[in-house]
């Protein structure tokens, strides 16, 4: 007898309702829970019809695709298929990936891009007022998407995408801020910076922000100014700034916030953009590097302005600490899939975009408020192998409905947690 398979056993089909994925029903329940549904309700346009689909209807299932680790539109359609997953969380019909792909041109070209970053909005400052911290520190980090789409432009990297930028805290991981723009686009309005502190509930504040270099302007510095936030801000190296940097006496060796030891050197002077601003802390790092004929320049530069007290070293540890928000940028590219863009239409990239900053929101807020404290520096890739990957039966019993997990009691206990911590939100 020919042995015809490495391993024996057979396939088949079942009618049984099971899904891989039991973890996403918990997702959706806390999407209601924690109060997303109804802002989407509330915010986003209603049908042009009595017979179209609400936004919910796309959003849901989108978010799922996207939590779950879909990247693509027609990845939709695992959801489709997946009766059990669809049961339990109340989706009766999915709209095809052609009506998803035109409700989002349409939703990127009128205002449905404003009413879902109000969405996102709501939904941080409720983040916020539930959080118990009162103080905050917010970074900035513009981030490229490589794109070959028709309207993606040339980026200062020497290829076509795009370059939105991310406002997000330090001590709760949320986004609370974001745009995206197209790869050529340069420069950050205060608006990046204003729309943090509207999200802010009151008794909170911004002590603190460390931001890239696009924010070194005048009007970015006075309005952190008139927020009485302190500021760390990366300095253009214009003619100014190098002068003045020519100019600096008593460099010191610079150490790192263990006193591990470094190859740089740190000095600092005071600097203004011009003679009506007002002067700021120019604390700057210098290393070796070595000159060329061309590059006579013994030295590359790191130039910080800041408003903060304390030494140079305090002030550049501190602004060091923004390098935490790639990771906020590495999760929502690669763990929740933005880097793949599902159009050639800028608008409804953008609205895709926002929908994945919308999805990366509450799963930060999924683990502060449902998971054990062990589990919030897990990444996203981490809670699909561990949970919700998890296979479920789906049966009714005695008129109840039963989602029977294959996996271990203190996944099924974490399971019940979570979902009775989902009924205390208000």
């Amino acid at each position: 007898m020919i042995k015809q398979t490495q391993l024996k056993f057979k396939l088949g089909l079942t009618k049984d309702e099971v899904t891989p994925r039991a973890g996403l029903a918990v997702y959706s329940e806390f999407l209601r829970g924690f109060g997303v549904k109804g802002l989407v309700d509330g915010h986003m346009p209603l049908p042009g019809s009595n017979r179209g689909y609400r936004a919910w209807s796309f959003i849901e299932p989108l978010m799922l695709m996207v939590y779950g680790g879909g990247r693509h539109i027609e990845d939709l359609r695992v959801v489709e298929e997946d009766r059990a997953l669809r049961r339990l969380v109340g989706l009766k019909d999915i709209p095809s990936a052609s009506t998803v792909g035109d409700w989002l041109r349409r939703m990127g070209g009128g205002k449905g891009l404003d009413s879902l970053k109000g969405v996102v909005n709501a939904t941080t400052s409720k983040a916020l007022r539930l959080d118990a911290k009162s103080e905050y520190t917010l970074w900035s980090d513009p981030t490229l998407i490589e794109s070959e789409k028709a309207d993606a432009k040339m980026s200062y990297k020497g290829f076509k995408g795009y370059k939105p930028v991310i406002t997000a805290f330090k001590e709760l991981p949320v986004i609370a801020y974001h745009e995206f723009r197209e790869g050529n686009v340069t420069g950050v309005a205060t608006e990046a910076l204003e729309a943090a502190y509207r999200v802010m509930p009151e008794g909170k504040r911004i002590k603190h922000a460390s931001l890239d270099s696009e924010f070194y302007t005048a009007d970015v510095m006075n309005f952190l100014d008139g927020k009485e936030t302190t500021f760390a801000i990366v300095a253009d190296k214009d003619s100014a700034v190098m002068e003045a940097i020519k100019g600096l006496k008593g460099w010191r060796p610079f150490v790192l916030e263990d006193g591990t030891g470094t190859d740089r050197e740190i000095a600092e002077t005071v600097h203004a953009m011009n003679r009506t601003e007002k002067a700021f802390r120019l604390i700057v790092l210098r290393w070796a590097k070595e000159a060329t004929l061309f590059e006579p320049e013994m030295y590359c530069y790191h130039a910080i302005a800041t408003s903060l007290r304390g030494s140079a070293w305090e002030a550049v540890w501190e602004y060091n600490g923004r390098g935490q928000v790639e990771n906020y940028i590495k999760e929502l590219k690669g763990g929740f899939g933005m880097e793949s863009l599902p159009s050639g239409d800028f608008g409804a990239n953008a609205f895709w975009f926002a929908l994945g900053v919308l999805t990366y929101n509450t799963f930060v807020l999924q683990k502060e408020h449902l998971l054990p404290e062990g589990w919030r520096t897990r990444t996203i890739g981490t809670l699909r192998w561990s949970l919700i990957g998890i296979a479920g039966k789906v049966v009714r019993t005695s008129g109840q409905l039963w989602l029977k997990l294959a996996t271990t009691w203190e996944k099924l206990l974490l399971y019940q947690q979570m979902r009775k911590r989902c009924m205390a939100f208000g």
